[in-house]
């Protein structure tokens, strides 16, 4: 059996049309815009906030906490890291104070919407509040509340899970990471 090790799972080019996109501001922060990473074509997709980061200071690719800890609980389901992919509410990674609810309302509709249209996944999981709430378009809702089924939203078939760097921060709660991700694998297979 082979031990886990993280890696860093290919970026899915942003589409040309929208590398330039000014629309909600965060341009101006200086981040680059990540469309997605993994397999474009997976039947599972991830939404995540943002996509954190993915470069360290000098410019060099590197897997943070968030993408430890999601690989960490994909390889310890079992599931095939290639029937997965992950995106963002945001698509760039915002490093100073902004409009929260309007940026995510502009980037959902401008982005993510017409992301699902294009991929048609099978299954979506949320992960964390700030992806459940925009996604769901509901800020009473919650991860806890709504973990452990499945959900229509937006017509997709969507659990929810909490978010990668709550459980670094909570370990107590990777169990429940790893019921949600069992949950999705056994509603693909």
């Amino acid at each position: 059996m082979t031990s886990f090790c993280p890696e860093i799972w290919p970026e899915d080019p942003t589409p040309a049309s929208q590398i330039n996109c000014e629309e909600c501001g965060l341009y101006k922060q200086g981040t680059r815009m990540v469309w997605g990473e993994g397999n474009p074509q997976a039947p599972i997709m991830v939404i995540l906030d943002n996509p954190g980061a993915r470069d360290d200071r000098e410019g060099n690719p590197m897997i943070c906490g968030t993408r430890q800890t999601l690989q960490q609980a994909v390889y310890e389901v079992g599931l095939d890291k290639n029937l997965i992919y992950v995106t963002y509410i945001l698509k760039r990674r915002p490093i100073r104070k902004y409009d929260k609810e309007q940026t995510r309302d502009i980037c959902m509709h401008r982005h993510l919407d017409e992301q699902l249209k294009l991929q048609k996944p099978e299954l979506i999981i949320c992960m964390g509040n700030v992806a459940v709430q925009s996604f769901f378009e509901d800020a009473e809702v919650d991860v806890k509340g709504l973990r452990g089924s499945w959900h229509d939203a937006k017509g997709f078939r969507t659990t929810v899970a909490y978010h990668p760097l709550a459980v670094r921060r909570r370990p107590n709660l990777y169990r429940l990471l790893v019921e949600d991700l069992a949950l999705v694998k056994a509603a693909i297979q």
